[in-house]
């Protein structure tokens, strides 16, 4: 996802597209349950290959399918694509894997922590300054997840890549120079000739062949679960504030939180419950001086 520019106020609109969003977002780890019996290469394949046309329908739609064209024309803008597909498949890939084997808590640990990550990614990288609050924040979160390391006795790998990823590409996606509509259906199409292949060559061995109705069905559906949200967010942010976004973010990996907890009866052991309130503490944090930022600018 790429950080829109901010906004001088909120619209009804922007708020709806985002929330509606992050709520599937949110709810997405039930849909991967009931696909859990498939291998997460074959799920990550057909999340591709019918993503394509939903994204390709919307951009018909409004009309933007000649930027597209003029990138798949662009021998930088495709490679710059490229490596922007290949993390977002790499975050899809370990997400799936994570709600097949119980490691939801991982998942909603790896995103509550991106933001944190991304804001460390700015002041490493392009040397954005600071406050002391967000520093403290980073801090915390680090604290958070060397406890995890400490008490499991191994990183918490899945936390760390799903953050990594999404992190690396959101930071990537800014240099861009596509809408975020376009950006995603030119990833996909750069993806689906990998998508088609590895499906061709699973053959009848895969899980969408005659008689395998409801997981057709539901290989289908992925589709829809990967593209309409991701695009809702990107015409909901443009009607947001930048501190308005902060705080909606969190609606999704609180969802996966509560899932993983209540409904899939992930163990939450004293480590987690230590860790995972130094994180919400981060994140408060966080976005009171995101809040406070953008009250400044506005001021």
């Amino acid at each position: 996802m790429t950080t829109p520019a901010p906004q001088s106020g909120d619209t009804g609109a922007g708020f709806a597209y985002a929330v509606t969003a992050y709520l599937m977002w949110g709810f997405l780890p039930l849909y991967m349950k009931a696909i859990t019996h498939i291998p997460p290469v074959e799920i990550i394949a057909h999340r591709i290959l019918w993503s394509v046309p939903i994204a390709g329908l919307i951009l018909i739609a409004l009309g933007r399918t000649g930027d597209v064209i003029r990138a798949l024309k662009t021998p930088r803008m495709v490679v710059m694509a490229a490596v922007t597909a290949m993390l977002i498949s790499v975050n899809w890939g370990v997400y799936v894997w994570a709600i097949a084997n119980d490691r939801a808590l991982d998942a909603a640990l790896g995103y509550y922590i991106n933001p944190l990550f991304s804001v460390a990614l700015g002041a490493i990288l392009l040397r954005e300054r600071l406050a002391a609050m967000q520093w403290v924040a980073v801090g915390l979160a680090t604290l958070a997840v060397a406890i995890l390391t400490i008490a499991a006795g191994v990183l918490p790998w899945v936390a760390l890549v799903l953050m990594t990823t999404f992190g690396i590409y959101g930071f990537l996606r800014k240099t861009l120079p596509i809408g975020p509509n376009q950006g995603f259906l030119l990833e996909v199409l750069l993806l689906c000739p990998m998508a088609v292949g590895y499906l061709v060559w699973l053959g009848d061995q895969g899980h969408f062949t005659p008689g395998t109705g409801w997981d057709a069905a539901l290989l289908i559906g992925s589709g829809a679960v990967t593209a309409i949200p991701l695009m809702l967010y990107a015409n909901g942010a443009k009607g947001l504030r930048l501190s308005t976004i902060g705080i909606l973010q969190y609606i999704a990996p609180t969802m996966i939180f509560l899932i993983a907890v209540f409904v899939f009866k992930e163990p939450f052991g004293l480590a987690r419950a230590v860790a995972f309130p130094l994180i919400w503490l981060a994140l408060i944090l966080y976005t009171a001086t995101l809040i406070r930022n953008a009250r400044a600018a506005r001021a």
